[in-house]
């Protein structure tokens, strides 16, 4: 009997991945392409959506090359993506009407800052359950309109479309300018700040709010569902799912149950906590958003921790400050100190996101002295991330009725044990990881197979899932109060610094 398979694309913030996953959920075969990064000026994060799709076009062939499968061997097509990264491109020729801005750009603080001063943060919150922030595509899009002449009028008109990622690809995947099917999922919509979280649906109030023509916008769409065949790449393949890549690891977790959570450890990490068919709005800095939506059944909500900055502070810590030669060599540096020396970094190098949503605060390294050596500041590079980690997980107890009683986690940064150990420390829960770390490709498998059949149901998925490590908090409490209360004030003392 031919094998057959189910392929994820996970269009990510550094690369775009193809991997090819069996019916146990193991992966058979991956194949990346990095991307240029563009910092046009201070702040400004761009991505070139062409040399995506090119790249797209190169690792499908050969992850299928790697296997010796054939396109009828794929059952399904799944899609993850960077979510908030904002796309405008021409309906009729096909071209990206400028770079995409990333998550990560800052250049719409100004008008972030006069939202919140002249509307306030209720107004969004009731509507999408966001508040205000660069981090979303709305303010981008309205950015564009107010620097790009004659924008408005051509997305009023029909000529130009919006899309995160996954709308880019799938537009271009199912024909372009030739009829290509025009839609987002309900996970990538709910961070725009242009759907209603409640009804999953383009909120009338909010595009008049930013501005924003609906004719410019995709379809909202379930996360797993059959949306059509592919044209180009990979004809007559069904494509069967599309999420933001925090929501696909949270599928891909399998963190299926309400109470249930996940960080994933990249450029910047993500914390989520499935709240069920319960929308739980926020009274302590984290966002609400879609978890997923599987077909037809209700959609599943949960509350999102985003930090901006924790594999890309080792990445400064290799590449502009040059004391390491690879990131696997910081837990080594790490490990010849026995602590931090009273040295903390708090990486707020575009502001701060999840709890604090400071776009005022720059980092700041304290407690230097003469003492201090470079396996101190690697400690403190990889402490940052469990901080980091602490303040969104006490956020998490504060606003749900169920404590955190484990972490499941994954991505790059989960090779790392020595900050395994120390965020089950500074936690004071059970850090578990799975056999698969690479959960947001999984989750877009996950997603894609189960709507075409090619898995049954969540619990056919659950049984997938197979623990690779685990770590046990082992850190004294009143250690762990007084790093806790340094650390804070550390983070204080990053406030203000952008005026």
């Amino acid at each position: 009997m031919v094998e057959r398979y189910v392929m994820s694309i996970d269009q990510g913030t550094m690369s775009t991945r193809c991997i090819l996953f069996d019916h146990q959920g193991r992966l058979a075969s991956v194949a990346q392409r990095e991307h240029r990064q563009h910092y046009a000026r201070p702040g400004w994060v761009e991505h070139d959506p062409a040399e995506i799709w090119a790249n797209l076009r190169r690792v499908v062939p050969q992850a299928l090359r790697d296997t010796g499968a054939g396109p009828e061997q794929i059952a399904s097509i799944g899609i993850a993506n960077q979510r908030e990264t904002t796309v405008v491109w021409d309906r009729r020729t096909g071209r990206p009407v400028g770079n995409a801005i990333i998550w990560q750009d800052t250049r719409t603080d100004a008008l972030v800052q006069e939202l919140r001063r002249s509307t306030g943060d209720d107004f969004f919150l009731d509507r999408c359950g966001l508040s205000p922030a660069t981090y979303f595509s709305a303010p981008r899009i309205r950015w564009l309109f107010d620097h790009v002449e004659g924008l408005r009028e051509r997305a009023e008109r029909g000529e130009v479309l919006f899309g995160t990622m996954e709308s880019w690809l799938i537009w271009n995947l199912t024909g372009g300018p030739s009829g290509g099917l025009h839609i987002t999922d309900a996970t990538n919509a709910s961070r725009t700040m242009l759907m209603n979280i409640r009804t999953l649906t383009w909120d009338d109030e909010l595009l008049s709010y930013f501005g924003v023509p609906r004719a410019m916008l995709p379809d909202i769409r379930p996360s797993a569902e059959g949306y059509g065949v592919a044209k180009a790449v990979l004809p007559g393949v069904r494509i069967g799912a599309a999420l933001g890549d925090q929501q696909a690891a949270l599928f891909g977790q399998t963190c299926f149950a309400p109470g249930e959570a996940k960080c994933t450890y990249g450029t910047g990490s993500f914390l989520l906590l499935n709240t069920g068919t319960r929308l739980v709005r926020s009274r302590h800095g984290l966002l609400t958003t879609v978890g997923y939506k599987v077909g037809d059944e209700p959609p599943v909500y949960a509350l999102e921790g985003p930090i901006a900055v924790t594999g890309s502070l080792v990445q400064w810590f290799r590449d502009r400050l040059g004391l390491i030669h690879s990131a696997p060599e910081i837990e080594t540096l790490a490990r010849s100190v026995e602590d931090n020396g009273g040295c903390y970094i708090v990486p707020a190098f575009s502001g701060l996101f999840a709890p604090h949503w400071r776009s005022d605060a720059r980092g700041v390294i304290v407690g230097l002295t003469s003492y201090i050596t470079k396996g101190h500041l690697a400690r403190a590079v990889l402490e940052a991330t469990g901080w980091q980690t602490r303040e969104v997980v006490d956020a998490m107890n504060a606003d749900s009725p169920e404590p955190l009683k484990a972490l499941k986690v994954d991505g790059g940064m989960t090779a790392n044990n020595l900050l395994m150990q120390f965020l089950a420390d500074v936690l004071d829960v059970p850090v578990v990881r799975p056999m698969v770390s690479e959960t947001v490709s999984l989750g877009a498998a996950y997603a894609a197979g189960l709507a075409v059949g090619y898995w049954p149901d969540l619990e056919g998925l659950r049984r997938n899932w197979h623990r690779a490590g685990q770590w046990m908090p082992t850190m004294d409490p009143g250690r762990r109060q007084t790093e806790y209360e340094n650390w804070q004030r550390a983070v204080r003392l990053s406030f203000g610094w952008l005026r």
